[in-house]
This record gives C-alpha cells, sequence and structure tokens, in this order.
C-alpha cells in the first residue's frame, strides 16, 4: 500500500508538469516563430518479486514485477512550421523551412530564432525586437528610402542620388542536425548546447536550408484544439492518480483499525 501511495504520487507530479507545460504552450500560441514543447515519459523502477525461473510444469514464465510509477523524461521542442502572417512590413522576414536566424545575444555569444521580426538599431543594424544583432552583421544606410529582401537572403537598398539598388548583405541561416537538443532561452532565442550537433551556416534555399520571405512572419505552431485536449487528458490522469492514493489510504484505514475478536 506504501508502494501505491508513492506511484500514484509520481504520476501526480509527472501530470502535473504535463499540464504546466501545456499551459505553457497555450500562452505562447501568439508568440512570433514558438514551438511548442511535447514532454516525454518514462516508467519508474521496478522490483522483481519473483524472478522467471523457466522450469518447465512448475516454473514461471515471466518474472512477477511492480513497477512505482512514472515520471517525465524529456521536453521536446516540435519544429514544425507554424502559419504564416503577412505584415507587409519590409523588415520582417519569414523562414519556410528549416533554419535559424542568427543573432548575438548580450554575452557575445551566438543564440539562434525563428523571429523574423526585425527592425533597424541606432547604428543602422538589423537587430531583433529584442535587440540582439543579427548575424552576419548588416548595416542599413541611413538615406535608404527602401529595402527589399530575396527569397536567398540578399538584402538590396535604394539610396537617394543612386540609380538602381545596391546589395549590402546576405542573411545566412543555420541549421543542426538535433534541433529539438537546443536550450530555449527566452526572449525567443534558442542556444547550442552540444547534443544539437555543429550548426551548418550557408545561404537560404540551398543544402536543405529554407527560404526567406519578406514583409511576412511566423506564427506559433500551437494547436489550441490540441492543446486543450492535452489538458483533459493531465487533469483526468491526475484525477484518476489522486483517487489511487486514496483507495491506498482506505485500504491501510482498514488494516490499522483490524482488532482482534
Amino acid at each position: 500500500m506504501l508502494r501505491a501511495l508513492r506511484s500514484a504520487a509520481a504520476g501526480m507530479r509527472a501530470q502535473q508538469l504535463y499540464l504546466d507545460t501545456t499551459a505553457h504552450n497555450l500562452a505562447n500560441v501568439n508568440t512570433t516563430g514558438f514551438k511548442r514543447n511535447r514532454v516525454g515519459f518514462e516508467d519508474l523502477l521496478y522490483q522483481t518479486i519473483e524472478p522467471a525461473t523457466g522450469a518447465a510444469g512448475n516454473g514461471r514464465s515471466a518474472p512477477l514485477q511492480v513497477g512505482h510509477g512514472s515520471r517525465p523524461s524529456d521536453t521536446t521542442k516540435i519544429f514544425t512550421q507554424g502559419d504564416s502572417e503577412v505584415t507587409s512590413n519590409p523588415l520582417d522576414v519569414l523562414i519556410e523551412g528549416d533554419g535559424f536566424l542568427q543573432v548575438q545575444r548580450i554575452d557575445g555569444t551566438t543564440g539562434y530564432t525563428r523571429d523574423g521580426s526585425l527592425t533597424v538599431d541606432e547604428q543602422g543594424r538589423l537587430v531583433t525586437h529584442q535587440g540582439f544583432v543579427v548575424q552576419p552583421e548588416i548595416t542599413v544606410p541611413s538615406d535608404a528610402s527602401s529595402i527589399a529582401i530575396t527569397a536567398d537572403g540578399r538584402i538590396l537598398v535604394e539610396q537617394a542620388g543612386q540609380v538602381g539598388a545596391n546589395e549590402i548583405g546576405q542573411i545566412l541561416l543555420a541549421r543542426f542536425p538535433n534541433a529539438a537538443g537546443l536550450v530555449a532561452e527566452g526572449s525567443n532565442v534558442f542556444r547550442d548546447a552540444g547534443v544539437s550537433g555543429d550548426p551548418q551556416v550557408g545561404v537560404p534555399g540551398e543544402n536543405g536550408l529554407g527560404s526567406i520571405t519578406q514583409g511576412a512572419l511566423e506564427r506559433s505552431n500551437v494547436q489550441v484544439v490540441e492543446e486543450m485536449v492535452n489538458m483533459i487528458l493531465a487533469q483526468r490522469a491526475f484525477e484518476v492518480s489522486s483517487k489511487a492514493v486514496k483507495a491506498a489510504d482506505d485500504m491501510m484505514g482498514i488494516a490499522a483499525n483490524i482488532r482482534p475478536a
């Protein structure tokens, strides 16, 4: 009965994290470039009460085991493509396909993001709306009258007194063999933790990298209906585990109140 209490409590803790993750997904349904999290579970240590003997006639063909509940094993980012939103802002870019924009974080390290809502800082550099500088660094001239971004990431500007457009730089994308191994740092930025593999940097549209669409953004890939169903499943699993705790407690109470005749 003590085993039942602890196993059911472990299940309740696991479902609490499942619900927390679902709530986080729903909270970011309108976050640009957000990728939903999925919780993985694994069963806990098994106690072997009787081993399998395999003896003919009176043997045990399978072991007699009892588990000790479950626990969350990981939270995996699901990097499916989100819906597109046309903004008509010339500095907004949508990555159609695989890849991340590279940005310089405050500590000088490289971060990776799917959030293409770019702007220009006081020095004319392309930055994210959080202020992270896009890498490689691109500076937009102060007298630029228009800006165009091609599907392969080339940035063309027209300047006063000049005929035609000038290319001032190119956006490069990075992709990872195991993007699920990236660590979310908040502010729509990921960092490489090693298990994601070495970043493969290249021109958009080449070597499996996605292309760039100007004047659009990628919305979150969270599906509200799916997350609502997950929330109900977590609630019901939590409720069932709590009933197992009550049943084990009732059985302990009965055993404790047994008196000899």
